[in-house]
């Protein structure tokens, strides 16, 4: 279960033009990027590993977008997934957007990172990997015996080649790890990450793979009881004790204010609390194009269009995706205000 998330105050530049709606995009400073549609972990947080027809974006999906890319003036792709390094020739579509001047990030849960590091080193900017716990809690998770020691192995090989690229971690937090997210943060120290960023289960979007949701016993297995929301706030409290010094220097690369949003997030799944959405405008900002092509406005709302039908700037500009950005109040959306992310880039290119 790879995604961006915590995003805030970067530089974004997409006012309207003179008698545009203020919907209508003309940058887009993200493109998220799904290259690979399968995954080698089977996370118990995550449906994307149960996927068998294999699809992928090519670098000649992506050529006919190129002028697309240049108009919207895309600053960063990340490639997301699945699982980006399992793409049969991602080094190709790399080039491609690297060869329109734009950085690129990888996701990457790192079971292949040892055996690609060369490739990473040479074609990607800089590197996120899942971290979901020390080796037995992160290797329970992510359902793959040895999967931490593989981890750990593809970063140092990553180091040996490139010591100075940046290497960052994202952990989810669930029912099987919110007891040791200060123990997260010494691994993250021990295996020489840069930083490490936290966030909550998705169990309620029909997001990874899950197109009809999961039912309340799935959702169970991963959200957290009561009592364990109640350990979970108290471990954040640890966290902040503990880690002032990590969280000062960006190594926890979250406030106190975004830490405790996880623990209320749990607790809205309770019904403890009213659920609120997070300060986001990815859909005016940002877009995902999945493996086979589908066009979403964020990860967690249906795609509108599909990259092998019309130019990326089409379908962003598209009655459907102006009607969709015109009509969505993310205070209200019942999808926004479950969502685990946030991506908020200032200024903002919409009015609201």
């Amino acid at each position: 279960m790879s995604s961006l998330c915590e995003v805030e105050n970067a530089s974004a530049s997409a006012a309207a033009l003179p008698g545009d709606s203020p919907h209508h995009i003309h940058t887009l400073p993200i493109l998220l990027l799904l290259p690979h549609n399968r995954c080698n972990c089977r996370c118990v947080m995550c449906d994307i590993w149960r996927i068998r027809q294999v699809r992928e974006i090519r670098a000649e999906d992506l050529e006919p977008h190129r002028e697309s890319l240049r108009a919207l003036k895309v600053q960063w792709i990340v490639f997301s997934g699945g699982e980006p390094l399992m793409h049969s020739d991602l080094a190709e579509l790399s080039q491609l957007c690297r060869g329109e001047g734009i950085r690129l990030t990888l996701l990457t849960a790192g079971l292949l990172l040892e055996r690609k590091a060369r490739m990473v080193a040479e074609h990607l900017d800089d590197v996120i990997v899942s971290l979901d716990g020390p080796p037995e809690i992160h290797d329970r998770i992510r359902g793959v015996p040895r999967a931490f020691e593989r981890l750990a192995r593809g970063i140092a090989a990553l180091r040996r080649i490139r010591p100075d690229i940046l290497v960052a971690a994202r952990c989810t937090v669930q029912k099987g790890n919110h007891r040791s997210l200060r123990a997260i943060v010494r691994t993250a120290k021990y295996l020489q990450l840069n930083s490490i960023s936290f966030l909550a289960a998705d169990v309620t979007s029909a997001a990874f793979n899950r197109p009809a949701g999961w039912p309340s016993e799935r959702q169970g297995s991963v959200a957290l009881d009561a009592q364990e929301t109640e350990e979970l706030g108290r471990e954040v409290e640890a966290l902040l004790e503990e880690c002032r010094e990590a969280i000062a220097t960006g190594f926890v690369a979250q406030n106190a204010e975004s830490l405790r949003r996880i623990v209320r997030h749990f607790r809205a799944q309770l019904g403890q609390v009213e659920p609120v959405a997070p300060r986001c405008n990815a859909p005016w900002v940002s877009a995902v194009v999945e493996a086979d092509g589908s066009l979403r406005p964020c990860f967690f709302h249906p795609a509108l269009g599909n990259i092998h039908d019309a130019p990326l700037l089409e379908i962003l500009n598209s009655p459907q995706m102006v009607e969709f950005r015109a009509h969505l109040d993310v205070a209200t959306n019942p999808i926004c205000r479950r969502c685990v992310c946030s991506l908020h880039l200032q200024p903002p290119d919409v009015s609201r």
